[in-house]
């Protein structure tokens, strides 16, 4: 059964090494996108507020994804080139700033070898095509939505809207489904998680999940079809269920702090791409 799941045609060796060295590339980058883009958003939010208050605009500096260069957040120190070497800097500068001594979270180098192995094990999957190059895209946004989700417990619009129409314009010609798939994927995808929701707060009067998790399902429908929502929802589920378990009996989480729905969504629709086909038929019995 496990060789069932498993099992995957193996590709060329060189395109696999070059997709980990890419992936730790892009790691680096999404270590950018993770810190900044909540800031980019709350900026935002701020100045329009000022706005529409008649004030002076908080925020009149230029900050984006580019500017300004990055900069240890004690001292200032800008990053340059040969410090900002996916991993291996880190390991160079012994998980410190070069000048202040501060130490530099092990999350940079974490986000980056996790997205150099998935980089690798999707071309190794995959190929190097369309689908193989499309798993990528997939695939790091969805790791910048579950560490942003992590953070802030958002999932901007920035990044699951975009994440939802890619997966519909990628299967135009069925790279991964049929179109009318994707499509109603989307759809269902998104009113399940509506309905629970609105389900949850009528009989508790409380938020259970946010509304980016609605269009993270969508987004994951759209890619993967709608016959896969029910694989992406019971591994979601699991995943959440046990680690939330752990937090609060080893991490001395609160029962009522809230936990994020998104990574969970996110490792699920991983696995879904996967190996979703054959967990659906050989655990579920149904063919997708």
């Amino acid at each position: 059964m496990l060789d069932t799941i498993f099992a995957a045609p193996p590709q060329s060796l060189v395109p696999t090494l070059f997709a980990a060295v890419f992936g730790l590339l892009i790691g680096s980058f999404l270590n950018v996108v993770i810190h900044r883009l909540p800031k980019m958003m709350q900026r935002e939010s701020d100045n329009y507020v000022a706005e529409e208050s008649g004030k002076p605009l908080p925020h009149t500096d230029r900050y984006n994804l580019m500017v300004p260069r990055s900069a240890c957040p004690h001292c200032g120190h800008q990053i340059s080139a040969l410090e900002n070497i996916p991993v291996l800097s880190y390991l160079f500068l012994r998980g410190k700033c070069i000048e202040c001594k501060a130490p530099i979270s092990i999350r940079y180098p974490i986000v980056e070898l996790i997205t150099g192995t998935l980089s690798a094990l999707l071309v190794w999957r995959f190929g190097s095509g369309l689908a193989g190059l499309a798993t990528l895209l997939f695939a790091y946004m969805l790791i910048a939505m579950t560490f942003i989700d992590a953070d802030t417990q958002l999932l901007p619009d920035d990044l699951t809207l975009p994440l939802m129409w890619a997966g519909l314009l990628v299967n135009l010609n069925g790279t991964f489904v049929p179109l009318p798939d994707a499509v109603a994927g989307a759809a269902a995808g998104y009113l399940s998680l509506w309905a629970v929701y609105w389900l949850f707060k009528l009989v508790t009067g409380k938020e259970g999940m946010g509304y980016g998790d609605f269009k993270l399902l969508a987004a994951l429908g759209a890619w993967l079809g709608w016959k896969m929502l029910p694989v992406i929802v019971l591994l979601s589920s699991l995943v959440g269920a046990a680690v939330g378990i752990a937090l609060i009996l080893f991490a001395r989480h609160g029962r009522h702090n809230p936990i994020p729905f998104g990574p969970y969504l996110a490792a699920a629709g991983l696995i879904a791409l996967l190996y979703g086909k054959q967990m659906a038929q050989a655990y579920l019995g149904f063919p997708v």
